[in-house]
């Protein structure tokens, strides 16, 4: 079969592994009975990197494209740009580093060939094999970032984390627009953008020869912490229920607790009672509103459609309502306004989740 693999090799000062890496794809290319496309992406690296590649396209024109960023502006945003300029029928990720054996290609290549997948991620923790070993912490942090990625994209994935990402060109073409991680945010996000779109994802065991910090390895621990809110920014929306009630249960309890907080403050301060109940609901929705805006809902910040905003004023409205009503009548009933505002609010809380769940953000069925 004939076709054209895509590999986009980012760098940013690799000048000691750069060579070592293209001249590996170019050899391990010249077997097979398939094209080779080289999109080299030079995120503005400060050493001889940029000469190098320039050196190498110009002695094997037509199979290495370079591009070059004047900013350096991270891994992600260097994929962007070689995705934008693939053309081959799978396009692929080799980072330039040289810890990766591009042979295991071929094996990630059959179930695309095979029609069976659409996506499909090399594993460094499937294949019990002889491995260098290095950071446990590392190795800990990519293990319990794929965990988490996976509660909520629903994923059974064992690397998330992992550089070989292999993808039908028409799946990458949908995705690829929608990307905005500029470094190793890439990762979560990208497998956020998979499962989202719905796509078939296979896994495949790959070799790994990891280097050390000394040798150049750049990720650290603040990329892990931004993978870490990258997996709450791209994924809570579409999460499954279990992980959408436990996200709604803080949100939710943050404003339930403000809606109690400025109830009580309002007694306090001796303001009158139907402003005490009506003010400290529009201050607790404010905060509701806001957490949900930063965490669970913050895709829809800009409302994309007129009808998400006529359906979040109809929630908003009508909880309000719920929650000046039932307050007032178990006051009347009981004569204990902290109990009777508690009450409400409780109300308030299952009856939102349900509301924004259902009317405001209904889940797209996938086409």
């Amino acid at each position: 079969m004939s076709f054209t693999l895509s590999l986009i090799v980012p760098c940013y000062n690799e000048a000691g592994t750069i060579e070592v890496c293209i001249g590996k794809l170019l050899d391990f290319s010249r077997e097979q009975p398939f094209s080779l496309e080289i999109i080299a992406v030079d995120d503005a690296s400060t050493d001889a990197s940029a000469r190098i590649l320039e050196r190498l396209a110009a002695e094997h024109g037509g199979v290495i494209k370079v591009f070059r960023h004047e900013k350096n502006r991270g891994k992600g945003a260097a994929l962007r740009t070689g995705f934008a300029h693939a053309t081959g029928d799978f396009v692929g990720i080799n980072d330039a580093d040289d810890e990766y054996d591009p042979r295991d290609y071929l094996i990630m290549l059959e179930p695309l060939l095979a029609g069976k997948a659409d996506v499909v991620y090399g594993s460094r923790y499937l294949r019990p094999d002889t491995r260098r070993v290095l950071y446990f912490w590392h190795t800990w942090m990519n293990n319990a970032l794929t965990r988490v990625s996976n509660m909520f994209t629903n994923l059974d994935i064992t690397d998330m984390e992992t550089c070989y990402k292999l993808f039908r060109r028409e799946v990458i073409g949908r995705i690829a627009p929608l990307l905005k991680e500029e470094r190793f945010g890439f990762e979560p996000e990208i497998t956020a953008r998979v499962a989202d779109a719905g796509c078939r994802v296979y896994e495949c065991a790959i070799s790994y020869n990891p280097r050390s910090y000394e040798e150049g390895k750049k990720i650290g621990w603040r990329d892990g912490v931004r993978a870490l809110y990258c997996i709450f920014h791209y994924s809570a929306h579409t999460a499954p229920l279990p992980m959408q009630i436990l996200i709604y249960l803080f949100i939710g309890g943050v404003s339930m607790l403000a809606n109690m907080g400025f109830f009580i403050f309002g007694n306090y301060l001796s303001v009158p009672m139907d402003y005490a109940i009506a003010g400290a609901f529009v201050l607790a929705a404010a905060v509701n509103y806001v957490l949900c805006v930063l965490i669970l809902f913050r895709h829809k910040a800009r409302w994309r459609t007129a009808g998400e905003l006529f359906w979040y004023g109809v929630t908003t409205g009508l909880m309000g309502l719920i929650d000046f009503g039932l307050t007032r009548a178990l006051i009347a009933l009981c004569g204990w306004p902290v109990l009777s505002k508690f009450t409400a609010s409780v109300a308030g809380f299952v009856g939102n989740f349900l509301l924004r769940k259902w009317l405001v953000f209904p889940e797209k069925k996938r086409g």
